[in-house]
């Protein structure tokens, strides 16, 4: 399978959303279509053996709406198409506004009685309504009418049906009686024109339309951020000169020399030079980083102070920073489960309000009333219902929500992600790497002299030796100690990694091993020499690494990793969120328990091999909890991908992050409570947005079809409708942007 996502122009609301939907899927080979009525954009995963590209442009155009794939520069042809299209707007609300303003002095006096001597009776002219209220019909609603006759053919009803339908009724009735007063059953009917009803809907339709555009750029205020973070130019190292290339020149490999003050144009490690990087763009960490030679420094930072001789390792869209916008993009344009609700009405809406509007008009006519009255009444129905509001609800809530996250240096995949992390019951966290700092040293090393055949130094160098070619945080210590002692590390054949257990490989003529004690147990090695020892530095919070040199063992080794800075704060605040905190970890238990102390956690699972954390977040799912893992490591991933929400730390590898649902770019764990805030906040303004979306028709449907009429004499005027309609969408965006101003909230515990 592969994905597409295509930028569509045409769609006017929820129900166009569906529509494409609709003949998109029906294309063979494609097997799903997600439309985001916000973006604008089709996101589709099709069969490239059963169709095309170009088959499934097909069917979209066929329906009535344009699509063309999302090109790499698509922000800035989306910001040129979004001011055509608001220019276009703009000359229709002006047109709209004053012949409305103009007809609606010329109604003044039959609606109210008010004004009959004051205002000109030219204004009451109905020919010179016509007149005014022709070209707000049919040029400022031309999009209407587009729309409907779209929808026509695709034989399915959309908000520009009811426009088109509702402001027709009251202008070709009001035509109709201006040019034929004598088939009107009652005298004087003929005076009873309607030209400003339908000019004013249209009108302020528009300017809804307009606030709405407005509005929904705002939302794309975050990846519009992270493109422009995108450096133009790069200076290159060619044949000993310095040279100025524009970035799509850059070639992985290529030299580049960055100065003071400068952003680093791509990704790239450090070959000569020292300096602070100011980071807080791309991962959200305040403080700049001191880096020096073998460093890796990311695209779009700053270098503060130093110029540094920097190689390129990634460029173009393999860059962090291009692929934190594709994550955001990805995540914008995704629905949430919580839409299907939203899809599932806007399906059968407008047939129902159709089918309303229709039964109002017969309903009032057959109980005596005049044809005014029931084309008033039907006009109302069908100018009140609009299901843009109902698309709008949870996308843009969503686009809002991922950008503000991204502005934290949080990533999220998709918004099934955001809506399953307020739901959340129970997080697990991993230790090393995650509530450490990662970077362990050593910090005592013990041997058996009666057992050893080697000097103290050989023992290091034998086992930094074996530890260069694991991945593990502690392995790193090991070879960074024997660095430390000036020892040179050997070759190696026959390396072996035993998840959960250790490492081993032939150094020369010995066999070395590396690992748990419950390993060296399980081997058969007698571990009680230096037990005593191992007991004392799992009360100091190390742990303690074993050594066996042919089957014998002949030392230990402790090692220490610092807790993270924020560790303790974010458990505390966790749990104030009233969510369960666990800390799993392959580690014994003496020394897992030592840290989750010290960071207030209970709940522990300690001594658990790689192959076994994702059967332990089984069992707790099993137990009916929601559960997130936090984790950084390769031996993680499986963990994150069994979670029901995955947070992998952005200073992990690859792989992690890969099986992740949210990424912490910077590694600070004040990420999780930030996410999970952020998702809270998110979700709630999705409720809200619904509530806004609903509300208008709950109580605007029956007040415009006159239910209430007979009791209270309440009736909806067509214009007053009209104004609800479009402030529905506008109403709806506005509190999604209220998003924007979300900030995290930390325990002071």
């Amino acid at each position: 399978m592969e994905n597409l996502t295509l930028q569509l122009q045409g769609m006017r609301c929820a129900a166009c959303a569906s529509t494409v939907e609709r003949v998109v899927k029906k294309v063979v080979g494609v097997s799903s279509c997600q439309v985001n009525f916000a973006l604008e954009q089709a996101t589709v995963d099709y069969d490239p053996q059963a169709t095309t590209m170009i088959a499934i442009q097909t069917a979209i155009d066929k329906a009535g709406y344009q699509s063309w794939p999302l090109a790499a520069n698509h922000e800035q042809d989306e910001k040129i198409n979004q001011k055509k299209a608001l220019q276009t707007l703009y000359a229709q609300l002006l047109i709209g506004g004053i012949a409305s303003f103009l007809l609606l002095l010329g109604s003044v006096p039959m609606m109210t009685g008010w004004g009959m001597n004051s205002i000109p009776t030219f204004f009451q002219n109905p020919w010179f309504q016509l007149f005014l209220a022709t070209p707000v019909q049919f040029w400022c609603g031309k999009g209407f009418y587009q729309g409907a006759i779209k929808s026509l053919k695709t034989r399915s009803a959309t908000m520009d049906t009811l426009v088109v339908l509702g402001t027709s009724a009251a202008y070709f009735y009001s035509l109709f009686t201006l040019l034929f007063p004598q088939f009107l059953m009652e005298p004087g009917l003929s005076h009873h024109v309607y030209f400003e009803a339908s000019a004013i809907v249209i009108t302020l339709i528009l300017l809804g339309r307009f606030f709405e555009q407005r509005a929904r750029r705002e939302t794309s205020d975050a990846i519009h951020k992270l493109m422009g973070l995108q450096v133009k130019t790069a200076q290159l190292f060619r044949n000993g000169e310095v040279v100025t290339v524009p970035i799509e020149a850059v070639q992985v490999g290529d030299l580049i020399l960055v100065h003071p003050g400068e952003k680093i144009p791509v990704d790239g490690k450090i070959i000569d030079g020292t300096s602070t990087i100011d980071e807080a763009m791309v991962t959200g960490e305040s403080l700049p980083i001191k880096k020096s030679i073998g460093d890796e420094v990311i695209g779009a930072t700053i270098n503060k102070n130093g110029s540094l001789k920097i190689r390129a390792t990634r460029v173009g869209k393999d860059t962090v920073l291009a692929q934190i916008v594709q994550l955001v993009q990805q995540a914008q344009a995704s629905k949430a489960p919580i839409q299907k609700l939203a899809d599932q009405v806007t399906q059968w809406f407008v047939p129902v309000v159709l089918l309303i509007a229709l039964l109002t008009f017969i309903l009032w006519f057959v109980l005596g009333h005049n044809l005014t009255f029931a084309i008033s009444t039907m006009v109302a129905v069908l100018i009140i219902a609009c299901p843009c509001a109902l698309g709008l609800a949870t996308p843009t809530s969503v686009m809002v929500g991922t950008g503000k996250g991204a502005e934290f240096g949080i990533l999220i995949r998709d918004a099934q992600s955001l809506e399953l992390s307020q739901k959340l019951q129970t997080i697990v966290l991993d230790k090393t790497g995650t509530l450490t700092q990662g970077k362990p040293t050593v910090t005592d090393f013990i041997s058996l002299h009666a057992n050893n055949s080697m000097t103290e130094l050989e023992l290091i160098q034998g086992a930094a030796s074996i530890e260069k070619y694991s991945e593990h945080p502690l392995a790193e210590a090991i070879v960074n100690y024997a660095q430390s002692q000036q020892v040179t590390l050997l070759d190696i054949q026959n390396f072996t990694a035993i998840a959960g257990c250790g490492v081993q490989g032939q150094v020369g003529e010995n066999w070395i091993q590396l690992g748990t004690e419950r390993w060296f147990q399980e081997l058969g090695m007698i571990t009680d020499d230096l037990k005593d020892a191992e007991t004392r530095w799992e009360k100091e919070q190390k742990t303690v690494v074993w050594l066996a040199i042919n089957q014998q063992l002949q030392a230990i080794v402790g090692i220490a990793d610092a807790l993270k800075p924020s560790s303790h704060q974010v458990i505390a605040t966790l749990k104030k969120m009233g969510l369960e905190v666990v800390m799993l970890t392959g580690d014994n238990q003496a020394t897992a328990r030592a840290i989750a102390d010290q960071v207030g956690i209970y709940h522990l699972i300690a001594e658990v091999r790689p192959d076994d954390k994702a059967n332990q977040i089984k069992k707790l799912q099993q137990s009916g909890k929601i559960v997130a893992m936090v984790g950084d490591g390769i031996n993680d991933a499986p963990a994150l991908a069994q979670a029901d929400v995955g947070i992998s730390l952005g200073t992990g590898t690859d792989v992690a992050i890969a099986a992740s649902d949210i990424t912490l770019i910077s590694g600070d764990l004040q990420g999780i409570v930030t996410a999970i805030q952020l998702s809270r906040a998110t979700m709630r303004n999705i409720q809200q947005n619904l509530f806004f979306a609903f509300i208008y028709n709950v109580i605007g449907i029956p007040l415009a079809a006159g239910l209430f009429y007979p009791w209270f004499g309440w009736l909806l005027n067509p214009i007053i409708a009209g104004a609800a309609m479009a402030f529905s969408s506008v109403s709806v965006v506005t509190n999604a942007l209220r998003l924007r101003q979300f900030c995290p909230k930390y325990s002071s515990d």
